[in-house]
């Protein structure tokens, strides 16, 4: 039973850890501690070692759950038991518990994909009197590991008045955005990026 209770936290521990370089910019956005963002990032490179340690553990957990058990060869196997007597194991220990840490460890495994949901909606309606003002500049940026990372960058620079589009991405190490350069500018914008922990390492204008 112990065997099971620590396979069954290090299956938890590094589902966790697995994703917690993509929790962090959400729970910073909850927070109100947007600069908090990056703290985990260093995480990311290891985050496919730990998606595989998981399944391989919570795996040898169902195995030894689903195996046939031997039978008692003694009393003194079930002195854990109330009077000797074999009788329902307790929760910790059914499937059903295994099944509920399964169940979470998947949700926080697929963590990166939705967590864009808990990001408000930025949208706004754009008016542009002169479309000579309108300018594209690209920002490399530094920290972004997931796309939980680029809906936080995006978030952060459509606060701003006259963006009119904003496309980050980890795996480019950038941002593209499209703004309005009478209401807001490139110097607003690296102080948007860089306030959510990530940093603008050099820009461009498209």
């Amino acid at each position: 039973m112990k065997s099971e209770n620590k396979l069954i936290g290090t299956s938890l521990l590094t589902a966790i850890a697995a994703s917690l370089c993509c929790m962090t910019p959400v729970l910073a956005l909850i927070a109100g501690t947007s600069g908090i963002a990056s703290t985990f990032s260093w995480v990311e490179p290891f985050r496919p070692y730990l998606i595989g340690l998981t399944i391989l553990v919570l795996g040898f957990a169902w195995y030894q759950k689903l195996k046939a058990k031997k039978e008692i060869d003694c009393e003194c196997e079930t002195d854990d038991l109330p009077d000797g007597k074999a009788g329902k194991p307790k929760f910790i220990h059914s499937k059903t518990f295994l099944g509920i840490v399964t169940a979470f460890a998947i949700v926080m495994l697929a963590f990166p994909y939705y967590s864009g949901i808990f990001y408000p909606n930025t949208d706004k309606q754009i008016i542009v009197v002169d479309e000579s003002d309108i300018k594209t500049t690209e920002f490399k940026i530094s920290g972004m590991t997931c796309a939980s990372c680029e809906e936080h960058v995006n978030h952060e620079v459509n606060k701003l008045n006259g963006i009119i589009s904003s496309k980050a991405s980890y795996e480019n190490g950038n941002a593209i955005i499209e703004f309005d350069k009478t209401k807001t500018n490139e110097t607003d914008i690296e102080k948007a990026i860089n306030s959510t922990g990530y940093k603008v390492t050099d820009k461009k204008e498209n």
